[in-house]
């Protein structure tokens, strides 16, 4: 298996070079040459697999440099009920992402069992473990520069801090996460880590790292990686969970599901994107948006409109609070038939802070063969949605949650189960919820007190030059 740039002016990659290095030289995202395909008969064999074993077979799929028994360790020590251990108390551990079933056709899928409480935590904890295993193999060393507008960054920490060879530099928005979500990252002490809060929104510090891989010469010099979306190992791995949701929901192959995803910057639904482009039997993919609702406003008009900075709401599902999402690309770069010379035209537009409208043009005409809609959703929704999952099957969802269930229940179908991510647990919102429950959300043993702890955090103007000097001098 080889990759490809979306920006089509890259050599072919293999996949551990991809996994360290982020986006393509030529600015594009690297998706694979050609999306394996998923038979009868691998569903049928799969079906009762356990997490790690069927993380296995999908991943290996997408991962033909390092050897299979090799993948297998490192996938067998990363999916473990030690690791995601915070599910619901009727729920078992080792199933890894329990089903919960709300009512008949209706069902959550818990991503968020992991340390950090978060669905990122289930490709996060593999890529610590993919950067350890193959910056040994070579060798090297690596610097980990990510943005973060609440759970990328905790997730991406918790996975590597520790880990031989890498430091983290994670951005953040200054003042725009949560209190839990700011003392997760903030309260770790590890050498390896630097906390950076910057003075903007997440599209800010979105547009550095950008900024930063862009610059080839500062990349190699200090071995830039990558953590957030645009790494295509963190996409690899969520596409396991539409599998092992799949068959949560379902009692035979011949069924189809419709997955609902909350969607910020689109990495998450794109994993569910290519599992149905593998062949899973995928009706619809149910896109849900927050009050920044420029991808809801794509899927419906064929415009796709970044917002500046100062027009970027700031909303009670902070993770969600993104104007351009990084992941949409790999999805056009699809829906234009895989047509670099369209994408870089686009792209160009929106680099230079415009927008395109494909609206009207026959490739928003071929958008229904990928089955994809969406819907938006704003604060009173969402203190709506969480009291009546309530009030009506005793449970508790977060903000994001909320976003994606209100969605949903919009475009359910007779006779097509309707699976709702579940992409945290409700105590990183705790204001939310005790605006909307009157109590506070529960929370694991030792987090409690999280707030209160030593904080270690930059904080800093939106300025490129300035942080590579924060990890030149690191590195010097």
């Amino acid at each position: 298996m080889h990759y490809i740039s979306t920006r089509g002016h890259a050599e072919p990659q293999t996949f551990c070079d991809i996994l360290l290095g982020g986006l393509a030289p030529d600015g594009g995202l690297y998706l694979p040459d050609h999306y394996p395909q998923v038979t009868a008969s691998d569903l049928a064999a799969w079906r009762q697999l356990s997490y790690a074993d069927l993380a296995f077979e999908v991943l290996s799929r997408f991962i033909t440099d390092i050897p299979a028994e090799d993948l297998r360790d490192i996938v067998g020590s990363t999916y473990t009920a030690q690791t995601y251990k915070h599910c619901r108390p009727a729920c078992n551990a080792a199933d890894i992402t329990p089903l919960t079933t709300l009512e008949p056709g209706l069902h959550l899928l818990e991503l968020s069992n992991g340390p950090t409480l978060a669905f990122k935590d289930m490709a996060m904890q593999l890529l610590g473990n993919l950067f350890e295993y193959v910056l040994e193999k070579r060798g090297e060393t690596i610097n980990i520069l990510g943005a973060t507008s609440g759970d990328t960054g905790s997730a991406a920490e918790y996975a590597m801090r520790g880990k031989k060879g890498v430091r983290v530099f994670m951005l953040s928005p200054h003042g725009k996460m949560s209190a839990f979500q700011r003392a997760q990252m903030y309260s770790l002490q590890d050498a390896n880590i630097c906390n950076i809060a910057v003075e903007g929104m997440f599209d800010d510090a979105q547009d550095i790292v950008k900024a930063v891989s862009n610059d080839a010469a500062f990349k190699a010099r200090y071995k830039i990686g990558a953590v957030n979306s645009i790494n295509w190992a963190r996409v690899a791995a969520q596409i396991v969970y539409y599998f092992k949701g799949y068959f949560e929901a379902t009692t035979s192959n011949t069924e189809r599901v419709a997955f609902s995803v909350p969607s910020g910057n689109f990495g998450n639904i794109c994993a569910g994107h290519i599992a149905r482009m593998m062949g899973l039997p995928i009706e619809r993919l149910v896109l849900a948006t927050n009050e920044n609702d420029v991808l809801d406003e794509f899927f419906k008009t064929g415009l796709y409109r970044p917002r500046a900075t100062a027009e970027t709401h700031i909303t009670s599902s902070p993770s969600m609070d993104i104007s351009k999402a990084s992941n949409f690309e790999r999805f056009v770069f699809d829906l234009v038939g895989r047509d670099p010379e369209i994408v870089r035209s686009l792209w160009r537009n929106v680099d230079a802070g415009g927008a395109f409208d494909l609206g009207g043009t026959v490739h928003m005409a071929n958008l229904a063969k990928y089955g994809m809609v969406s819907g938006r959703s704003n604060h009173a929704n969402r203190l709506a949605t969480i009291q009546d999952v309530w009030k009506k099957y005793a449970t508790m969802i977060d903000t994001h949650t909320a976003d994606g269930m209100k969605v949903a229940l919009e475009y359910r179908q007779p006779g097509i189960p309707m699976v709702v991510l579940e992409t945290a647990q409700a105590v990183k919102f705790a204001e939310t919820i005790v605006e909307a429950l009157g109590c506070e959300p529960g929370r694991p043993a030792e987090m409690e007190g999280i707030e209160k702890l030593p904080q270690k955090v930059k904080v800093m103007a939106a300025d490129v030059e300035a942080i590579k000097g924060i990890i030149a001098r690191s590195c010097n």
